[in-house]
């Protein structure tokens, strides 16, 4: 069974950062798409970032282009995202998903399979 634990999560001041991080592991050895959403308080989750089982496709919101930067290490099964000046509307509960079916990294949650139990950021102002 495949298991996504996410971590870096915490608190941070504006202009800030933080690397989150995503391993993954339970499944067959080969990579997969894999993205970076979040849930704030309230609010419906969103997409924050993609990436492509060879990482040679990104994506990203609008709202954290230029300022986070999604990268994988498939030697460790590992996605990280780093994000850097923060804002407090950054706050939220960052997942970490895979999709198993697809190939090219979707902003679209529900064509993700697995997903981690989240990591809390708070950003201060």
């Amino acid at each position: 069974q495949v298991q996504l634990v996410e971590s870096g999560g915490g608190l941070v001041q504006a202009g800030g950062s933080l690397r989150l991080s995503c391993a993954a592991s339970g499944r067959p050895t080969g990579s997969y798409p894999m993205a970076w959403f979040r849930q704030a308080p309230g609010k419906e989750r969103e997409f924050v970032s993609a990436i492509s089982s060879n990482g040679g496709i990104l994506s990203y919101a609008d709202s954290v282009k230029g300022r986070f930067t999604i990268s994988r290490d498939n030697a460790k099964n590992t996605v990280y995202l780093q994000m850097n000046s923060l804002k407090p509307e950054d706050t939220a509960v960052y997942y970490c998903a895979e999709d198993r079916g697809g190939r090219v990294p979707s902003i679209r949650s529900y064509d993700y399979d697995y997903w981690g139990q989240g990591t809390r950021v708070t950003v201060s102002s």
